[in-house]
């Protein structure tokens, strides 16, 4: 095992962790903020994709190419929104149906399994090949690393908008949101619409960082996504606080998730293992805070609890 080797590999673990990053701040607004576990994003991690590539090798600008993969997203979401709320369909089926539909949409956007596209004829944003070696302002991490920041941007001064606080407060209690003239359908499918757009704009990135669309491309993203939502959280919890740091912690989950990956296929793991590691890395990381606070929060003593009880006589009077 060569050290250097590990050390060369990094820079394209720390810009994939990126890429990846920006669809885990995806999943981060409906497993975290609306609390719905939405599996469409399996589906969607290869329509923005599929989608930008289809723009580019028809000659259409880079911005264009982004944008119609967003509204690819949006529409993705859209259709699990709709499935879910007017429908009455339970959103984590809503969204397997909206994955297995996309299987074939994508399959008929890209004409097959798998569609390259070459670094050196299309001006590609980003690139495999630009993760060192180049200008800072043509590195991939550069690049991706300014897409997140203004990426948190948008979604701190959103959520922070009267339409933004109403969505989360969906996610927190639909009861007590109902009750204050707010529709919770509306933001379910709301929610889920910038949710998938986000992954699908992360998906048109990765199909240009790794050269190709594949319809494979998104299997188990959801799994990844999590990763790196449950790895933010518990390593940056007690640090970040404010919404957008949270966030910017996602992102730092996807690219820790990168470099064990790749700390771990340096050691000699088998790589047809990889998912099984995936699955048992979240699965550790969504225990510890369950463990942590049933086994190593100190219970309240006598003292302390005849104290609160004296307090409350006390208000009581």
């Amino acid at each position: 095992m060569d050290i250097l080797s590990l050390f060369n590999a990094m820079p394209g673990a720390i810009a994939q962790g990126l890429i990846w990053g920006i669809m885990a701040i995806g999943v981060y607004i409906t497993y975290k903020v609306l609390d719905i576990a939405d599996l469409s994003v399996d589906g969607t991690m290869c329509t923005g994709g599929a989608v930008c590539i289809a723009m580019l090798m028809s000659d259409k600008p880079m911005w264009f190419a982004l944008l119609m993969a967003v509204i690819a997203g949006l529409l993705a979401g859209l259709a699990t929104g709709i499935l879910h709320t007017a429908m009455g369909i339970p959103a984590i089926l809503a969204g397997i149906l909206t994955q297995l539909g996309l299987y074939s949409i994508n399959l008929k956007i890209m004409g097959k399994a798998n569609v390259p596209i070459n670094n050196q004829k299309y001006n590609l944003l980003v690139s495999l090949l630009n993760v060192r070696g180049v200008a800072f302002y043509k590195n991939t991490i550069f690049v991706v690393a300014i897409a997140i920041v203004i990426l948190i941007a948008l979604l701190y001064w959103f959520f922070g908008t009267e339409l933004g606080c109403s969505l989360r407060a969906t996610g927190n209690n639909q009861d007590m949101s109902r009750a204050q003239g707010i529709n919770t359908d509306v933001n379910k499918v709301l929610g889920l619409m910038i949710s998938n757009g986000i992954v699908a704009f992360s998906s048109a990135l990765l199909s240009q960082y790794q050269g190709f669309a594949d319809i494979n491309m998104g299997r188990g993203a959801i799994v990844i996504g999590l990763a790196a939502v449950i790895i933010g959280g518990v390593v940056f919890d007690k640090i970040f606080h404010n919404f957008a740091l949270k966030l910017f912690a996602v992102a730092l989950g996807g690219i820790i998730y990168y470099v064990v990956l790749q700390i771990v296929i340096w050691l000699g793991f088998d790589t047809d293992l990889l998912k099984l590691l995936s699955a048992v890395v979240v699965a550790i990381f969504l225990a510890i805070p369950y463990v942590k606070a049933k086994h190593f929060t100190k219970a309240p003593d006598a003292g302390e609890i005849e104290t609160a009880l004296g307090n409350d006589e006390g208000e009581d009077k």
